[in-house]
Formats: structure tokens, C-alpha cells, sequence
């Protein structure tokens, strides 16, 4: 999926020259954890989120003054942390040459981008102009409509031979003791295995095969240690 079968359209945004107060009513009254901050032209200059707005000198949250030292040695680092927590204007908080993606971006990397930067939300652009926003939400969307989607049509041979290839490609899965059998769609689970972490990822496999209602967990753990069998599930 693109980031164009997500993204929300029609972006709520700021300009530098908002206030602190406004931009946190804004995303207060729409429910938004940020808003991206375009200059006078429409050209993305920043965003603003909650995260930018947790230290501030008003709640008492803006953390110990620089000490003398660093106040003698960095003194451009210290005054800009202090317009980070003193400023009343976006362009004194917000995030400059901030990520964004294009429609065309591919999901996989919008999320991979997302967790690597710790980041909730990103602006859409096209042809250098906002056309939208992506955020986690959106993603969680799409996951959701993903998950729901059922196949009434598939045939128990279908979901069996997809079981087995993915079991097949997983080099941690048994690749021998294991028995799967599906009948009226219901799948299972018969054999030996040698770890919960086995038992769980076979299962988890079972339950993604297009078409399944239900999987049965029979299999077996043997302790290696001890030789002893108990059921799996026990």
C-alpha cells in the first residue's frame, strides 16, 4: 500500500507566526498530536507537535537552567533552549526541515521512518506543496481493514499448501514432526515442538492463512534437557 490509500487529506496546518497557545488549542480541538508549518507561499518550513511543547518554562517543565560553565562555553546552545521553552510563537519551537513523504511512498517505509525517528505523523507532498498528512493513526487503519478481510472462497487444499510454504520459508519453524491438517476450514496442529516461541509462531501462521475459522493447537512440547513430552498447550 501507498501512502495515498491512507493519508489524511485536507491537513490542518500553521504558520510561523502562530502562537504557542493557538497551535495548542488547534491540536487540542482536532485531536491532532502535530501540524505542519508552512511560510506565506504555502512552502513546508517546520512542524509543531506535543512533543515540542512538553518543556516549557509556564508549567514548570522546562528542566535545570544551564550552568555557568555551559552558559560561558555554549552560549548559542543555552539561548536556544531558552527560546525552545520561552518562545510564543511556533517558529521558536517548532521542528525545521522536518521528514515528509510523497504519496507514492510506500507504507513499509513510512512505518520503518516512523519507529526509527519515534516520530507519530508526517507531511504529504506533491510538487513541493502539502497536499496531506500520514501519522500512526492512519496506519493503524489500514492494519484494521487488513485484519477484518475474510475469503469465503478458499478451498481447505488452498490454506493447507499455504501453510506448509510458509512454514517451509520460516528457518525457525520444525521442519519435521510437524502435521497440519485442514478440514471445513479449520485447521490442525499435530506434532512435536521444542519451544513456546515455537508452539506461538506456528499458530500465528495457521491463523493467516487466507480463508481459516478456526486452528486447534495439538502439538506437543518436548523439554530437550529432559527427553519429557507435555502437551503444548498445558
Amino acid at each position: 500500500m501507498k501512502v495515498s490509500d491512507v493519508m489524511t487529506r485536507n491537513a490542518i496546518s500553521v504558520q510561523p507566526q502562530t502562537s504557542v497557545v493557538d497551535a495548542a488549542r488547534i491540536m487540542l480541538a482536532n485531536h491532532v498530536s502535530g501540524l505542519p508549518v508552512l511560510d506565506q507561499a504555502g512552502a513546508l518550513v517546520g512542524v509543531v507537535t506535543e512533543g515540542d511543547l512538553l518543556r516549557r518554562a509556564e508549567i514548570g517543565t522546562e528542566g535545570e537552567q544551564a550552568g555557568w560553565l555551559k552558559a560561558l562555553l555554549q552560549p548559542a546552545a543555552v539561548a536556544e533552549d531558552y527560546v525552545l521553552t520561552h518562545s510564543r510563537h511556533v517558529s521558536g519551537v517548532m521542528t525545521h526541515s522536518p521528514i515528509f513523504v510523497t504519496p507514492e511512498t510506500e507504507l513499509t517505509e513510512v512505518a520503518h521512518t516512523m519507529l526509527r525517528k519515534r516520530i507519530k505523523r508526517m507531511p504529504v507532498l506533491e510538487n513541493q506543496k502539502l497536499i496531506g498528512v500520514v501519522s500512526r493513526a492512519d496506519l493503524l487503519k489500514a492494519l484494521t481493514s487488513k485484519l477484518i478481510q475474510t475469503d469465503e472462497n478458499v478451498s481447505d487444499d488452498t490454506i493447507l499448501a499455504y501453510i506448509k510454504a510458509e512454514i517451509e520459508k520460516a528457518k525457525w519453524a520444525p521442519k519435521s514432526g510437524l502435521r497440519v491438517a485442514v478440514k471445513d476450514k479449520v485447521v490442525t496442529l499435530e506434532g512435536t515442538i521444542f519451544s513456546d516461541e515455537e508452539r506461538r509462531a506456528v499458530n500465528t501462521i495457521a491463523e493467516n492463512a487466507p480463508g481459516v475459522k478456526e486452528v486447534k493447537d495439538e502439538l506437543v512440547f518436548v523439554d530437550p534437557g529432559s527427553g519429557l513430552a507435555f502437551p503444548a498447550t498445558a
